[in-house]
């Protein structure tokens, strides 16, 4: 078994076994917060990413290779 499923299953038996309501809370606590760390996003990175899906959906995109071509010649003015 690898070190992640051994911690896994390590902490599991732990939580299951525990009593300790504060120990329990300060846990949730950690999830909770981690969670909202994760999906949590302002409402103008909201509104830039509707905004980008959006113009993908018109066509409104320059490729990659487009955009590595631009930079070089904007490199060579430099």
């Amino acid at each position: 078994m690898d070190m992640t499923a051994e911690l896994k299953k390590s902490l599991i038996s732990r939580i299951k076994d525990s009593e300790d309501l504060n120990f329990l809370n300060a846990l949730q606590t950690i999830f909770d917060s981690s969670d909202q760390a994760l999906y949590q996003l302002s409402s103008d990175q909201q509104s830039c990413i509707e905004k980008g899906r959006s113009e993908n959906k018109v066509g409104k995109f320059h490729t990659n290779d487009e955009v590595i071509s631009e930079m070089r010649k904007w490199l060579k003015k430099k």
